[in-house]
């Protein structure tokens, strides 16, 4: 039994209870959804692991204003930021409390569940995380108003955006500006929005004729922020421009790599876009003022329509069933790719 009952988890009792954490949630949470014979042997490993949830943030959502949370991978991305601009517009005259969760480096689901059990909130909103059955039970088993963004989930109301389209939308571009060699800076991880994003790639230029070729997709060594970084679109572009055979176009799955990409194309002295035209992803605010082209995924908007529905559910003035609401990201076309191979 550990020693220090600060570090006794949730999953702690589970393991030892024989259950699910979703089960070890809902006697928590005083559920009816649990068997007498499950709540006893619950109930035991609660006790003998001396288990104790820090009911604060229950106890102020019970006395004070209502509370939402925020449970977000990093709150220092342009992406996310952007996003909780959106949501912060409609929070100013609102009496509630807010909570932000950064899921950080750790192992994000037990970051959530961790953060879950300290006490209750009135809604959540969920951003970058795949919400499989596991957390879905725990998330039902809060009683409060939950929304999801970057995932689908039937459960819940979800905001994402079709990433096949976007990306074959950015290769299109490029392929109708004569490019043939169109490489493509990735993420280090095998993320779904990352693999959704390839398929665009790969459909693009296969509707375009142009072989597929997997040397031109690369990625940097930097694991900061999943590889989403300047740092790894550096580091990209320096395994792209060391090819036989050089790329005369880089599709970037964000903002930030492009910018990274384009400094490494700087210091060999060669021009955007005569030379290599790129194209990024999120449309960030600094793209606009350097020239970048980007797709255009609307962050703030969607954060805004997001935290709209999900106070109209924690104020009981939606009861409709969970809507699932796609975003198709839009090419804005700057000075990073405009010039037209012969």
């Amino acid at each position: 039994m550990p020693d220090d009952r600060s570090k006794v988890t949730i999953y702690d009792v589970a393991r030892r209870a024989g259950v699910a954490i979703s089960t070890v949630s809902r006697v928590l949470n005083e559920s009816p959804d649990v068997s007498t014979e499950t709540r006893k042997r619950v109930t035991i490993a609660i006790e003998a692991l001396n288990f104790r949830p820090d009911r604060r943030a229950r106890q102020l959502a019970q006395q004070g204003s209502p509370t939402l949370a925020i449970a977000i991978p990093t709150l220092t991305t342009p992406f996310h930021t952007s996003l909780l601009k959106g949501i912060r517009v409609h929070l100013r005259e609102k009496d509630l409390d807010l909570l932000l969760c950064d899921l950080g480096s750790r192992e994000r689901h037990v970051a959530l569940v961790q953060f879950l059990q300290r006490g209750a909130v009135s809604g959540l909103m969920l951003v970058g995380l795949k919400v499989t059955e596991d957390i879905a039970a725990e998330l039902k088993s809060m009683g409060a108003a939950v929304s999801i963004i970057g995932y689908q989930h039937g459960d819940f109301d979800s905001y994402w955006w079709d990433d096949v389209e976007g990306a074959r939308r950015a290769v299109t571009h490029l392929a109708g500006l004569g490019h043939q060699r169109i490489g493509m800076i990735r993420s280090s991880s095998d993320s779904r929005t990352q693999i959704r994003r390839i398929d665009g790639y790969r459909a693009a230029l296969q509707a375009a004729g142009i072989p597929f070729r997997p040397e031109l997709i690369a990625s940097g060594h930097t694991e900061k922020h999943a590889g989403y970084s300047e740092e790894s679109g550096y580091e990209a572009m320096k395994k792209l421009l060391v090819l036989d055979e050089p790329v005369t176009a880089v599709f970037c799955t964000s903002d930030a790599q492009a910018m990274g990409a384009w400094m490494a194309l700087r210091e060999q002295g060669i021009r955007v876009p005569e030379d290599i035209a790129l194209v990024g992803y999120d449309d960030v605010k600094t793209s606009r003022f350097v020239g970048l082209s980007s797709m255009d995924q609307a962050m703030q908007q969607v954060g805004e329509q997001a935290v709209t529905r999900l106070l109209d559910r924690m104020s009981g003035n939606l009861n409709e069933p969970a809507g699932s609401f796609c975003h198709t990201p839009e090419l804005r076309v700057r000075s990073s790719s405009t010039f037209r191979r012969a």
